[in-house]
């Protein structure tokens, strides 16, 4: 059985956010007001079916997937490009590939105790976050 990512996940730990935005093309303003957000994310899972949101005081994101099935993301809120993403699973771990204008973009996602971590790649960039469940 795949892992439950079900819940409300706030942000401790950003590192390398800037660095890949900048691989986005991200404009300087965008990235220093970013930077310095602490992120909520909440995901609603049933089964391989995902409906998540990223919340901050400066933009929010929402995306629904199901795990296997390609679908085009429109990045809105973020770089704004539409991109084929597909997300599977590797064991507990979900991992995504994100084919569009930039190269290595996708993300993984895993569980660990009451921690979501998660890798984001933009071209030779990556960040890592690290979210905590919210009781």
């Amino acid at each position: 059985m795949p892992a439950n990512f079900n819940g409300t996940w706030v942000m401790e730990k950003n590192e390398n956010f800037e660095g890949y935005m900048k691989a986005l093309d991200i404009d300087f303003a965008t990235r220093k007001i970013a930077v310095h957000l602490t992120q909520t994310k909440e995901i609603v899972q049933e089964g391989d079916n995902f409906k998540t949101r990223t919340l901050s005081t400066f933009r929010n994101y929402e995306v629904d997937f199901t795990v296997g099935v390609e679908f085009e993301e429109r990045t809105k809120g973020l770089d704004d490009r539409i991109v084929k993403t597909l997300v599977s699973w590797d064991g507990d771990k979900l991992v995504t590939v994100q084919k569009g204008e930039k190269n290595n973009r996708g993300w993984k996602q895993w569980i660990e105790g009451d921690k979501l971590y998660l890798e984001i790649t933009c071209e030779n960039e990556v960040c890592f976050q690290v979210f905590k469940k919210k009781n």
